[in-house]
């Protein structure tokens, strides 16, 4: 089964803190968010692997774009 990051916010990608094959935990940060000078962590709801990562530093992302697929 696959969970889906998504952004919970509009603004650009500052990093992104996991890297494919990583184990993470509920709750755990998986990428940052800059929007308006504030930065904004982004959390997982569920634990797993990480699969595949479809953004990059400075990526602009709307409400509810596809950040990090996770594999539970």
């Amino acid at each position: 089964m696959e969970y889906i990051l998504k952004a919970h916010m509009p603004g650009l990608v500052a990093r992104v803190v996991v890297a494919v094959g990583d184990k993470v935990e509920e709750g755990q940060e998986l990428a940052v968010i800059n929007c308006m000078k504030t930065e904004m962590i982004c959390q997982t709801a569920k634990a797993g692997t990480v699969k595949e990562i479809l953004v990059a530093e400075w990526d602009e992302m709307d409400i509810d774009s596809p950040m990090i697929i996770l594999e539970v």
